[in-house]
């Protein structure tokens, strides 16, 4: 067993797990953070996206025990106990998710994406080709992220959840 310190959510933990455990089943079985879904396991599906030091990664190829020291947030950051996040409430307007299991993921790079600038369609789109969606054909997702990209900073700040 190693010891880990890692803070997620802006909770600080302190852990002792198996140097094999994936970041993955770390944050779903020892923390109860289901958001975080497992799909392919390979990195492909995009299902299993956090950020990790601000940057949006696949947690299935991650073990916990390179997380030590560090910052990950899961979609359950996104909102907290408050209202949906703008992105969330763009989502929802748009009917951006059908069956939900590729949201957390694609909500989590989204995140990231419009959090390093505004993103042109094409930027969206190719972030998006990194996640697989069986239900919605983008289009919903392109334009809720869309939406949330040309928001004015304080009416996103301070939308209500709807």
């Amino acid at each position: 067993m190693t010891e880990i310190t890692v803070t997620v959510n802006g909770q600080t933990v302190v852990e002792q797990v198996e140097p094999r455990l994936l970041l993955t089943d770390f944050l779903r079985h020892r923390l109860g953070l289901t958001g975080t879904h497992v799909g392919c396991e390979h990195g492909v599906c995009g299902a299993c996206t956090v950020r990790l030091d601000g940057v949006a990664v696949r947690g299935c190829c991650l073990l916990a025990v390179q997380t030590d020291g560090s910052v990950v947030e899961t979609v359950e950051s996104l909102a907290g106990d408050g209202p949906l996040s703008p992105l969330q409430a763009a989502f929802k307007r748009h009917h951006a998710l059908q069956c939900g299991f590729c949201t957390p993921g694609i909500l989590i790079a989204a995140e990231d994406l419009l959090s390093r600038g505004h993103p042109s369609h094409e930027a969206i789109v190719d972030m998006l080709s990194g996640h697989l969606c069986r239900c919605t054909g983008y289009t919903p997702i392109v334009a809720a992220i869309e939406e949330a990209r040309d928001a004015p900073a304080l009416a996103r700040a301070e939308e209500p959840a709807g």
